[in-house]
């Protein structure tokens, strides 16, 4: 097992399968030795973590979703190196999208599920740059959707 996976097994996370498009895209994109990621979804075991923050979520019930946005991204990562996650050097930026309300105020605390996973799970390698903006809807009704770069060696 990679070190990066002995680190998620101690923290209770297996990765998945990485998931399969939903349209017409790819999933990852491999420029240099950056790892552009599409948007993950949260899916989880129970399916897909759907809601609108602000109205029938609470920001830990964002996070939550962020978390399981985080654990695809690396699922993700994980395939564009070939199943060699070891290769990572760093998160670069994540880009977080938080399905919410007009007045909900409380992105960056969604987002900081996926973001506090990462340090966790990467220490200062998943240290990184990032956005957490509202969006009036998102696919499938989810409640948060993540894109991200990562540096690979």
């Amino acid at each position: 097992m990679s070190v990066i996976e002995t680190k998620l097994a101690e923290l209770g996370v297996t990765l998945p399968d990485a998931p399969a498009p939903a349209a017409n895209y790819v999933p990852y994109v491999i420029a240099g030795d950056l790892v552009y990621v599409s948007g993950q979804l949260p899916a989880t075991a129970d399916g897909m973590i759907k809601g609108k923050l602000g109205d029938d979520l609470t920001a830990e019930e964002g996070a939550v979703a962020a978390k399981a946005c985080a654990i695809s991204l690396l699922a993700q990562l994980k395939a564009a190196c070939g199943g060699d996650i070891d290769r990572l050097e760093r998160v670069v930026k994540l880009v977080g999208f938080v399905n919410s309300t007009a007045d909900f105020p409380d992105q960056p605390k969604v987002i900081n599920g996926a973001s506090d996973f990462m340090v966790a799970a990467l220490g200062d390698k998943g240290r990184h740059a990032r956005s957490a903006v509202s969006a009036a809807s998102l696919p499938f009704g989810v409640a948060v959707e993540i894109e991200a770069i990562f540096q690979i060696k």
